[in-house]
C-alpha cells in the first residue's frame, strides 16, 4: 500500500521507475549478450538483508529461495515436505532426534563442499548466538521455531527446541531437539534454515552484528556475499538503483541448471509503475497485481498465475492498549461490528472469502464449529452497551507504501473497517505510519496501539506455523496472558500422533474464537504476473515461487 499522495507524484515515480528498468535492458543488448537469457522481475519493496538467517520480509526471502537450499523443501507448487539438501529423514524411536541422509557432490557457491559439517556449522552459528543475533528482529524465525539459544540473555526466551548436531559421516548428520514438536522437520523447510558456505560465514564475519536493537548493522557477508548452493548465484546489489542482480550457479547440481543466465529484481513500490513497466517491456513479470488488474492483464494475453489463499488477514486487539479492550464483550462487539463480506466483495480479488478462524481450511485442523460473529449492528451496540463501552475510543493504527499477499490495499481496508466501527458508536483515532520500521514496530510493541490489521502467509502446511506462531505465548502485538491457552498449544506441539494433534488443533481454533484476542478477517488468493512470453514458473501458496524454472518461449 502506498500513502495517499499528489498524482503528479505517482507519475514521477512511475518515470524514474521505468528508465532505470530502460537502462538495465540497454545495457544488455549493449553487451551482445541475449535478452532472452535475463528477466527482470519487478517486486514492492528492498530486501531487508540477503542472509535469511536475519530475515522475515518477503523480499529477502525471494531473493534467498533462489540463492540458497534448505534440508528439506515444500513440494513445488504446493506444502508437502519434499528432499532438499538432504535426500530422507527419520525420527528416532524417541522422536527428539532426527537423522538426515545428505546429497553428496554438492558445492557451494564458493566452490567449497556441502557435508554434515556444514550442516553443523549452520546450527551451531545459530544456536550459539549471542549479543544482538538473540535480539528477537535479528533471528525472528529461529525464535519462532527453536524458541532460545544455548545460553540465554533474555529472561523471556524459553529453553532451546533445539540442541545439537552430530556430523556422523559426511553425507550423514543427526539433529537432536529437547523434545517432540509438530516443527520438526517441516520448519526446516523455512528459507531462514538455508545452509550457508562455513568458509563464507567465516570469511566475511557474518555473525558480527554490530549497532543497536534500534538500529542494526549487518555485517558484510548479509549485504554482499551471500554464499549458497541454489541455482542462483549473488553477483549484485545497486540499492541506489534498487536493482539486485543474480547470475546462473553453473555448477548446480541438486537439480536442473536454472535457464536463465541473469535474474534481476528490480524495486518499483508503486502498483500502477510496475504495471506499466510490465506493459512497456522494461520488466517481465512482477508480484503483488492489484485486484482490479487480474482480469484486464490477463485479457491482454500476460501469464497470471493465482496462487492458492494460503494466508490469513486479521483485526488484532490489543488488550494492554485500552482497558475496554480487556472486556470479551467490547471484543465481540467489534467483531459484531464487522461487515467482512462487504470488504471481501469490494476490495479483495475473485476467490477471497471471510475468515472464520486464523488459519485457512485447506490446513489440517482447520474446525467448521468454531464460534463466529456474523456482521450484527444491533448485537455490536447491545454488547457494548452491556460493557458500558457506548463512549468508547479506539486508536486504529494503519500502514502505508505497502501490498502485502493478503492486504492488497491497505489504506482501503481501512476506511471501510473503521466505518464499521463508527456505525455502532465507536469512535476512531486513525494512525497511518510507515509499514517498516515505523508500523511494524508501533504494534508488535509496547502498549500505544489499541487497533490494527496485520496479516500471515504460510510458511509451511501446519496448523502450529498460523495459530502458535499468533497465540502461543505472550506478545506486545495482543496484550494478553491465557496461561491455559498456552498450555493447550504447548500440548498440541508435542504431541507426536499426527491426528491427536489435528484434534487439538481444532479445539486450539475453537479456544481462540471464543476467546477473540482478534478477529480473523479474510483469506486472499494473490497473483503474480509474467510477460506474455515468460513460462516454466509455478504458482506457490508459500510464495515458493522457483526462477530456476522460468524461461523464455521466444
Amino acid at each position: 500500500m502506498r500513502a495517499p499522495r499528489p498524482k503528479v507524484a505517482i507519475a514521477a515515480v512511475a518515470v524514474a521507475a521505468l528508465a532505470v528498468a530502460g537502462c538495465a535492458e540497454s545495457d544488455r543488448g549493449d553487451s551482445g549478450e541475449s535478452q532472452k537469457d535475463t528477466l527482470v522481475f519487478g517486486v514492492a519493496g528492498d530486501p531487508k538483508v540477503l542472509d535469511p538467517s536475519l530475515a522475515s520480509d518477503g523480499e529477502s526471502l525471494r531473493v534467498a529461495r533462489q540463492v540458497f537450499e534448505t534440508l528439506v523443501r515444500p513440494e513445488e507448487g504446493g506444502t508437502k515436505i519434499t528432499p532438499g539438501l538432504a535426500e530422507s529423514w527419520t525420527p528416532d524411536s524417541t522422536g527428539t532426534v532426527w537423522t538426515f541422509k545428505l546429497r553428496s557432490g554438492v558445492k557451494f557457491h564458493d566452490g567449497t563442499d556441502f557435508n554434515a559439517e556444514a550442516v553443523c556449522v549452520n546450527f551451531n552459528r545459530w544456536y550459539n548466538a549471542t549479543g544482538l543475533m538473540q535480539s528477537p528482529d535479528v533471528t525472528p524465525y529461529w525464535q519462532d521455531v527453536m524458541g532460545g539459544f544455548a545460553k540465554n540473555e533474555r529472561e523471556d526466551l524459553p529453553e532451546s527446541l533445539f540442541k545439537s548436531c552430530a556430523a556422523k559421516d559426511a553425507t550423514t548428520v543427526d539433529l537432536a531437539f529437547t523434545r517432540v514438536s509438530s516443527k520438526v522437520p517441516a520448519a526446516l523447510m523455512l528459507p531462514s534454515f538455508s545452509i550457508h558456505s562455513p568458509k563464507a560465514l567465516d570469511e566475511f564475519k557474518a555473525s558480527a552484528i554490530g549497532g543497536s536493537a534500534d538500529n542494526v548493522q549487518y555485517p558484510s557477508y548479509a549485504m554482499e556475499h551471500p554464499t549458497g548452493t541454489g541455482p542462483f548465484k549473488f553477483k549484485s546489489w545497486d540499492v541506489a538503483n534498487k536493482t539486485l542482480t543474480l547470475e546462473r550457479n553453473e555448477d548446480y547440481t541438486t537439480g536442473p541448471k536454472a535457464k536463465l543466465k541473469t535474474l534481476i529484481f528490480k524495486t518499483i513500490s508503486d502498483e500502477n509503475a510496475r504495471k506499466q513497466a510490465l506493459r512497456s517491456g522494461d520488466i517481465q513479470g512482477y508480484d503483488l497485481v492489484g485486484p482490479a488488474d487480474v482480469e484486464p492483464l490477463k485479457g491482454e494475453g500476460f501469464n497470471m498465475l493465482t496462487r492458492p489463499a494460503f494466508n490469513i488477514l486479521y483485526l488484532a486487539m490489543n488488550q494492554k492498549g485500552n482497558p475496554k479492550l480487556a472486556d470479551i464483550k467490547v471484543r465481540q462487539a467489534i467483531a459484531y461490528a464487522l461487515n467482512r463480506q462487504a470488504l471481501v466483495d469490494s476490495k479483495l480479488p475473485p476467490g477471497a472469502k471471510v475468515a472464520t478462524q486464523f488459519m485457512p481450511d485447506t490446513v489440517e485442523g482447520w474446525n467448521s464449529s468454531v464460534p463466529t460473529y456474523d456482521y450484527n449492528v444491533e448485537k455490536a451496540k447491545q454488547l457494548l452497551a452491556e460493557a458500558g463501552a457506548t463512549n468508547l475510543t479506539l486508536r486504529f493504527h494503519y500502514p502505508t507504501e505497502v501490498t502485502r499477499p493478503y492486504m492488497p490495499n491497505p489504506k482501503d481496508i481501512f476506511e471501510l473497517l473503521s466505518t464499521d466501527l463508527q456505525a455502532v458508536g465507536i469512535k476512531v483515532q486513525g494512525i497511518p505510519l510507515k509499514w517498516t520500521p515505523d508500523y511494524l514496530n508501533a504494534t508488535s510493541s509496547g502498549s500505544a496501539h489499541d487497533l490494527h490489521f496485520l496479516g500471515w502467509t504460510g510458511d509451511y502446511g501446519d496448523a502450529y506455523n498460523f495459530i502458535g506462531t499468533m497465540f502461543d505465548r505472550q506478545k506486545a502485538e495482543w496484550g494478553f496472558n491465557n496461561p491455559a491457552l498456552f498450555a493447550l498449544f504447548k500440548q498440541a506441539d508435542s504431541t507426536a500422533d499426527s491426528a491427536a494433534r489435528f484434534e487439538l488443533y481444532k479445539q486450539l481454533n475453537a479456544e481462540v474464537m471464543k476467546f477473540l484476542p482478534g478477529v480473523p478477517i479474510s483469506h486472499s488468493p494473490p497473483a503474480i504476473v509474467f510477460g506474455k512470453d515468460v513460462t516454466g514458473v509455478k504458482a506457490s501458496p508459500l510464495t515458493d515461487e522457483r526462477f530456476a524454472t522460468a524461461e523464455f518461449k521466444s
